[in-house]
This record gives C-alpha cells, sequence and structure tokens, in this order.
C-alpha cells in the first residue's frame, strides 16, 4: 500500500447535517447519532427502501426534518433549491443497498450512484460542506483472498449478475474523486463492510437478517454453497462511529470501516441458532454467481488514522439485532 502522510485537522463544528437515505438502516443511525451531538439534521429519503418506522422516534426531536424526496430524480426540483441549507455536512447514502433491494432496482441503484451522487456533491459544494460518500465493499468485486486494502483491485465483470451495484459505486466514487481534483471539492469515500444491527429488514437478503428471520419462525436456515466462506460482520453502532470520524477528518481517498471477528458462513448460522433457543436446521442452497469467498477489510489506515476499532463484540451484537428482531414482531413474515 502506498504511504499516505496525514495532517490532523482542527475539529470540526458542525450545526446543520444532510443525510441522504437517511430513513434506510444504516442512514437512521446516522441521524439518530448527528442528533444525539447536537447537529439539526434534514434527511433525504424517498422511501423506496428506506422505512419510516426507522426514523419515527426522531420526528419529534428538535433539529430533525424529513425531506421525502429522490435525490436521484432528474425531473424533481433542484435539489439546491429545495434542500436550502446550508449544510456543514453532506452525508450520501442513498441508493438500494440490501442485497434483495439491489436485484430488483438496478436502474434505481444505478441512478442513485450516478445523478443523486451529482446531485448531493452539488448541494455540498453550494454551501462549502464536507461530502462523505457511504460507498461499499462492492468495488472490490470477486476478492483474490486476503485482506480487501484500499489500493486492491478484485475481478470486476461490468456485466454480470451483481453489475449495477458494484458498477453504481465505482462511478460514484469516481465522481467524488473528480470533484475534488476538478472542483476542489472537500469529499471524501468511505467503504462499508457488512454492517448488521437493529433496524434491518428481515426480507433484505442480507446474511444475519435471513438467518434471524428463519430461526425465529422455526424455518431451515439456508446456508449458500457449504458455508466456508467467510465474512467479517460490523455492528452498526461501531460502523456509525466510523463514519462519522472519517467525515470528520480530510481524508479524500477512500478508507475501508468495518471488520471485527472473520467467521464462515455456517458457523455463523449455527451462533443464530444457539441465541434463539431454534432448533431449525440448516439447509444447503446454491451459492449466489458472483458471491465473493472472502470479504474482509484491511482497516489499517482507521486504525492508525483515526485511532477505530470496532467495540461491539459478536455476542452482544447479534443479542441487539435479535432483540430487535424479537421486539418487532411485524418487521418479518412468519413470526
Amino acid at each position: 500500500m502506498t504511504s499516505v502522510r496525514f495532517v490532523p485537522s482542527a475539529p470540526r463544528v458542525w450545526e446543520r447535517a444532510l443525510v441522504t437515505g437517511g430513513a434506510g438502516f444504516l442512514g437512521s443511525h446516522l441521524c439518530e447519532r448527528l442528533l444525539e451531538r447536537g447537529v439539526a439534521v434534514d434527511c433525504v429519503d424517498n422511501l423506496s427502501t428506506g422505512s419510516p418506522d426507522n426514523i419515527a422516534h426522531l420526528r419529534e426531536v428538535p433539529g430533525f426534518r424529513l425531506v421525502a424526496h429522490d435525490i436521484a430524480d432528474p425531473t424533481a426540483p433542484g435539489p439546491t433549491a429545495l434542500l436550502d441549507g446550508p449544510y456543514d455536512v453532506v452525508l450520501h447514502f442513498a441508493g438500494p443497498a440490501a442485497p434483495a433491494d439491489r436485484r430488483r432496482l438496478p436502474l434505481e441503484t444505478l441512478e442513485a450512484g450516478s445523478v443523486g451522487t451529482r446531485n448531493a456533491l452539488a448541494v455540498a459544494c453550494r454551501d462549502g460542506a464536507r461530502f462523505l460518500l457511504g460507498s461499499s465493499s462492492a468495488v472490490y468485486g470477486r476478492a483474490r483472498g486476503g485482506r480487501q486494502r484500499e489500493d486492491d483491485v478484485g475481478e470486476v465483470d461490468p456485466v454480470g449478475p451483481r453489475c449495477a451495484y458494484e458498477e453504481a459505486h465505482r462511478f460514484s466514487e469516481a465522481l467524488v474523486t473528480a470533484y475534488a481534483g476538478g472542483e476542489g471539492a472537500d469529499a471524501g469515500i468511505v467503504r462499508v463492510f457488512s454492517a448488521y444491527g437493529p433496524r434491518m429488514r428481515a426480507d433484505d437478503g442480507r446474511v444475519v437478517s435471513t438467518f434471524i428471520r428463519q430461526a425465529l419462525a422455526g424455518e431451515p436456515l439456508t446456508v449458500a454453497g457449504d458455508g466456508r466462506q467467510t465474512r467479517s460482520l460490523c455492528f452498526v453502532d461501531d460502523i456509525v462511529e466510523g463514519v462519522l470520524l472519517v467525515a470528520a477528518g480530510r481524508s479524500v481517498r477512500p478508507v475501508n470501516v468495518g471488520g471485527g471477528e472473520e467467521t464462515s458462513v455456517a458457523a455463523l448460522a449455527r451462533r443464530v441458532l444457539a441465541l434463539t433457543g431454534s432448533d431449525s436446521p440448516l439447509r444447503f442452497v446454491d451459492r449466489p454467481a458472483g458471491e465473493a469467498e472472502r470479504r474482509v477489510p484491511d482497516t489499517t489506515w482507521m486504525r492508525e488514522l483515526y485511532g477505530w476499532n470496532p467495540r461491539v463484540p459478536w455476542e452482544e451484537g447479534l443479542e441487539r439485532t435479535i432483540a430487535h428482531f424479537t421486539r418487532d414482531v411485524g418487521a418479518y413474515p412468519g413470526v
């Protein structure tokens, strides 16, 4: 990895933030954390994949505003007019992120990464705000083994089964880089790896939510392939802390956020069974085309530049996630 010289910046003082995709799983947690820190938040979401339930507890919090708007809609009023600001920070996390959503909404995924990113950048540039793109580990394509470093390039297939999601994030990263270089925008990129936690949808296709839903419903847990493929999940509280650290810095180049204990998918399924007390069996099914054998981030930069490390252990994170699913019975079918 090429070396980088990190120059600590003066502490940033934010009064008002814009969070696109703010009613989604990760976006809602970002809105909540910012409000807890005394930052006023405009939450922009068209609610195509996000849920009003995710932000219902924020609606009466002073400084919170929901703007029902598609940041990627070219026919809507100009975003710089609708989102009046001024903003100190713009966190762009709009677009289908869950596997189930990006499979059924490929065009919307591409539009969020292209038109949506450009519109959000325009708002940030208008106000001289810090801009942070919520990107994904998907930009690495099919990893070649080992931990993914920010300067790695995996096996990329622009017309494969995951192409819309992967190419949307690659394009959005290229757009942010161009704005930072050509327009002088204060813009950065954070690549999120395998976040999990409360407010995940049971039908979103993520491995943790799928296993929990199936275990609580007494259904077989569907494990792709032989289950030996590994993941390194990170609880949402830790992800949010990492994202806000990068937002408060001056980094332009991409930074990985995620990680923790690496485990196989089959071992994860067995952990969920143990924590839920379910006697459901494992059922092995065909692996989806294009699924990575190993998705584990190298977080050296996050640890060395920002002093960040995941703090929520697996047992606690899974227990809190299971409690969310158990409490919000209506959030998933079959229970």
